[in-house]
């Protein structure tokens, strides 16, 4: 599992082959073991593959534009229940269904919807059930090895665990 954790990277280049929905099936099936709050579970997915709606999607937030490049977008519905630990189960969600993807030999790279309003515009072309929002997406895919670039925002890589942890006694 160290390993799995530890080689996950977001991808943003895809090779344009589809990705079998029966491969889809399988990642939510693991990932629906995800822990949750009091285990309500609050989450639904939307796999969307119509290139034009991906590119819809692609336009609801300022690092959503990779959305329409991936032949897979595995939206996120969040329960909108006014509890503080919802998005915080929704993280949760989207590590286990980028772990179990890179396990299927997927990529995968999370985005957001934002603002509020991006949210409601893509609630309403997902057509999305009432109380449920789509915040977050995941793009999924084969990575395109001869176009993977890994851009990053932490180009000194990651902080050391002395730096991350404190001890009280």
């Amino acid at each position: 599992m160290d390993e799995a954790i530890t080689t996950l990277r977001s991808v943003r280049h895809f090779q344009p082959n589809p990705v079998p929905r029966v491969t889809i099936e399988q990642v939510i099936n693991v990932a629906r073991w995800t822990g949750s709050a009091r285990n309500r579970q609050p989450w639904r997915f939307v796999a969307v593959t119509d290139p034009r709606m991906r590119g819809a999607l692609s336009r609801f937030g300022d690092y959503a534009m990779l959305l329409s490049r991936a032949p897979l977008v595995l939206v996120l519905l969040s329960e909108d229940n006014g509890m503080g630990d919802t998005e915080f189960d929704l993280g949760r969600i989207a590590q286990s269904v980028c772990l179990a993807a890179q396990q299927r030999g997927l990529g995968s790279c999370v985005t957001t919807f934002h603002p509020d309003e991006n949210v409601r515009q893509a609630a309403d072309i997902l057509a999305a059930p009432p109380g449920w929002l789509p915040r977050h997406a995941i793009a999924l895919g084969y990575t395109d090895d001869e176009n993977h670039r890994s851009p990053t925002a932490i180009p000194l890589g990651r902080l050391s665990v002395d730096d991350l942890l404190t001890w009280v006694p």
